[in-house]
């Protein structure tokens, strides 16, 4: 179909004009085109679809829901082009018109690509690269990946700083102020961090302690321990100096201060980098004494090497024993009352020192860090000069002018007037830290660019953009080298620079970063179900939840294979544990394996996976309402209206408890208020109720067979997880829209605009020609106009 101009009018007589046949008149239609002048209006159609569909399902008035196509009946499009950009989406969706007039598949293909087309063409016209936040402060993620990255030390972020707010569904997105606080906390964490890339002697001995959650079950081998291990915890630990650490060991105890699952002895060792350092026997208390002490000597004191270690603290594996029961007993022990440990376990350890500290060592932060070694006291400037220098380029991500290397070599002097040449690089360090130019992204307007007009951002500025997308981290030096040299903004520079830093090691973090907040899988932290329903959670399966999502979504990332396999694949990522749970066979050990799956063992892409069907449950049931919406949100990029104030919530107690959930709900696609949106919402997830709230799969439900029967907003019904799968599937290019959008969210800071879905659907329409490959979405987004440009305000 050939491109032309589209008035408003058209449309809406294209679109909602009532007829015996409608898709013969769209047919009509797609072969006459009629002229905008000659196009006639029916407004009791548009009156009837704004009512029916455009003003929200909630029958909320049409400014609220930010359609009104009776005020854009006689407008063209060009005046319009927001509005008009919902109704695209709205017909790429098939939510529009309504069912029962709706046109063949292809007259839909046709109208849309050439409502598209003149959108498109209208932007063009009109370039918008939209405006990124000029501040964003760093969040915990990018904070601690910044201090891998800039001083080779890994801290945690999480033990340092407060919890970051998401907006727009992730925690990239501006972050508002700098509050006394939270200065507070950064000037702490400042202060910590340099003293142990320094490594200085502290004042006195530090104590830093390692608590295990209290729901871990303690009974099998933990990954990267030695084979023949039970339980305990293995601690990723810096050492700040040479010298000797105590470590103390407190046992789990139930409410009556008895350690629990002690009824024999058992051996327990401190391992450091799986050497062992020290061991203790735990026994039972003799008769006739308490369990006062049997924890308390639990200390030894082992000589450490400053610089990164794996402490471990665990059992010694005793000969198991075979529980004689009726049934398989559950793998999740650690509640007194309904299922005890059979061992003993690790409540917490504790580190303190240095004690008799000797020497600061040869660490991987002063290898970084301490580029310069004066030998005598007249070098010490010079030294100080060129340390700080090169910290100051990779912390502000940016040449270094004299005027910001006065102000640090200020702080230096300070230092070094209180204390040796490492004081003065230890005080320099921590301004960094705290300094503006580290914790916010600050992009800055040129002055020679009129307002409202699109320019392109420094080679800087991209370099940034760049490595914060793809490891939430600095740019490292190569990146910076061809930034300063102007040479980044060559496009084939460019994307050779987006793949180097897609196949680096720390692009992990588009799996466990990006995704983890895209699926919702930081909310596994805070869920609980039901332990009377679900006896057979623990902390164990949780983790096991989350790894196999993030391994997946990995392999789809960083094997660049097409995004459409995490809908539909034939393999996922489980331990013993969680193949357990799945009821899948022959899998054993902690560590997580690849595994082909078929039909019988109902596992493969996110759908089937325990995390998402966890975190879209209740503690006591499932919820297609929110698995309805989870899909619909992230996978189709439809996500519905919030509900009105004045709903009440769904009376459960008036219903009887025995109903299949679907006659349960039925109360709010029976209201007016909600039908709108129910219809929508809950038969997607009511495909999913073969997975009970835990993820595991079912047939019955409260003893009746269950009806996993659904459909899309498009009309498509279908039966199951597979065929959610199928008609997902049936239409790739809006799975692709939809990470596109979230990935676009997640890399600038701001939810797409109407100005930017032409480059969205070009992004879409690259990938489409590679069947979707994860690389093709990311090179066509980093190459895009709104992550290339910005525009003045």
């Amino acid at each position: 179909m050939r491109a032309f101009p589209i008035s408003a009018r058209l449309w809406i007589s294209v679109l909602f004009v009532a007829s015996a046949s409608v898709s013969g008149y769209w047919a009509e239609q797609h072969a006459k085109p009629v002229p905008a002048s000659e196009a006639k209006l029916d407004r009791a159609a548009v009156k009837t679809f704004v009512t029916q569909h455009c003003t929200s399902c909630h029958n909320s008035d049409d400014k609220k829901a930010g359609l009104d196509l009776d005020a854009l009946s006689t407008e063209d499009l060009a005046a319009h082009p927001a509005a008009w950009e919902k109704v695209a989406r709205k017909l790429a969706a098939r939510q529009m018109p309504p069912l029962g007039k709706r046109p063949d598949e292809k007259t839909y293909q046709s109208m849309v690509a050439a409502l598209e087309t003149e959108l498109d063409r209208v932007a063009a016209a009109r370039p918008d690269p939209g405006r990124t936040p000029t501040l964003r402060r760093l969040n915990r993620t990018e904070y601690q990946n910044a201090i891998r990255d800039l001083l080779a030390l890994d801290v945690d972020a999480a033990a340092l700083l407060p919890v970051d707010e998401a907006n727009h569904g992730f925690d990239t997105a501006p972050l508002g102020d700098l509050s006394p606080t939270l200065l507070e906390r950064y000037l702490t964490a400042a202060e910590k961090i340099s003293r142990l890339a320094v490594g200085r002697t502290p004042t006195s001995p530090n104590s830093d302690t390692f608590r295990v959650p209290a729901d871990v079950t303690q009974e099998g081998h933990v990954k990267g321990l030695p084979l023949g291990t039970r339980g305990g915890l293995l601690i990723p630990y810096t050492a700040p100096r040479d010298g000797e650490y105590d470590i103390q060991v407190w046992l789990t105890r139930d409410r009556n201060e008895h350690v629990e699952g002690l009824r024999e002895p058992h051996e327990m060792e401190v391992l450091v980098d799986r050497q062992r350092l020290a061991a203790f026997t735990v026994k039972p208390p003799e008769k006739g004494e308490g369990h006062d002490q049997i924890d308390a000597n639990l200390k030894a004191r082992i000589a450490l090497t400053a610089g990164p270690h794996d402490l471990g603290v665990t059992f010694v594996q005793n000969a198991p024993l075979l529980l004689e029961t009726k049934r398989q007993p559950y793998a999740a022990r650690w509640n007194l009352h309904r299922h005890p440990r059979q061992s003993p376990a690790i409540f917490q350890v504790t580190v303190t020192g240095p004690y008799r500290a000797t020497g600061h060592g040869t660490t991987p932060s002063r290898q970084r860090l301490f580029t310069s070694t004066p030998t005598k006291g007249a070098d010490e400037d010079a030294c100080a000069k060129q340390i700080l220098s090169k910290l100051l380029r990779r912390a502000y991500r940016r040449p270094v002018t004299e005027a910001n290397l006065d102000k640090v070599l200020k702080f230096y002097r300070q230092g070094r007037e209180q204390g040796d040449f490492d004081a003065g690089i230890e005080k320099a360090l921590a301004a960094v830290l705290v300094n503006p130019q580290f914790l916010f992204r600050v992009e800055q307007d040129p002055k020679d660019v009129a307002p409202r007009t699109a320019y392109r951002v420094s080679d800087l500025d991209l370099a940034s953009r760049l490595s914060f997308f793809l490891w939430s981290s600095i740019p490292d030096d190569e990146l910076l080298d061809l930034a300063e040299r102007h040479e980044l903004r060559k496009p084939e520079v460019f994307e050779a620079q987006v793949r180097r830093l897609l196949a680096d090691a720390r692009s992990r973090n588009l799996a466990t970063n990006f995704a983890a907040q895209w699926l919702h899988l930081r909310n596994l932290e805070s869920i609980t179900p039901d332990l009377r329903l679900f006896p057979d959670f623990d902390d164990n399966l949780r983790k096991a939840f989350r790894q196999e999502t993030e391994l997946f979504v990995e392999s789809v990332f960083r094997d660049d294979r097409s995004v459409l396999e995490l809908v539909q694949a034939d393999y996922t990522f489980v331990n013993e544990r969680l193949a357990k749970h799945y009821g899948i066979p022959h899998i054993y050990g902690s560590r997580f394996r690849r595994i082909d799956v078929g039909p019988e063992h109902h596992r493969g892409g996110l759908l089937r996976q325990g995390s998402v069907l966890t975190v879209t449950s209740y503690a006591t049931r499932t919820s297609p309402v929110i698995r309805g919406k989870w899909t619909l949100e992230n996978l189709l990029g439809t996500p519905p209206p919030p509900p009105p104030a004045d709903v009440p919530s769904l009376q459960e107690n008036t219903v009887s408890a025995s109903l299949p959930i679907r006659e349960r709900l039925a109360e709010h696609r029976s209201s007016t208020s909600c039908a709108g949106c129910h219809r929508l919402i809950d038969p997607p997830g009511f495909s999913l109720e073969q997975f009970d709230a835990v993820g595991r799969w079912r047939l019955l439900a409260e003893g009746q067979p269950v009806d996993a029967a659904g459909g899309l907003p498009d009309g498509s019904t279908f039966a199951g997880v597979a065929g959610l799968e199928k008609a997902l599937l049936a239409r790739p290019e809006l799975l692709a829209r939809t990470l596109t959008e979230k990935l676009f969210v997640f890399a600038l800071g701001r939810v797409p605009e109407a100005s930017d879905a032409p480059a969205i659907r070009q992004i879409v329409r690259d990938a489409r020609a590679q069947n979707y490959r994860f690389s093709a979405l990311v090179v066509g987004l980093t190459t895009s106009p709104p992550f290339q440009q910005r525009r003045l305000p």
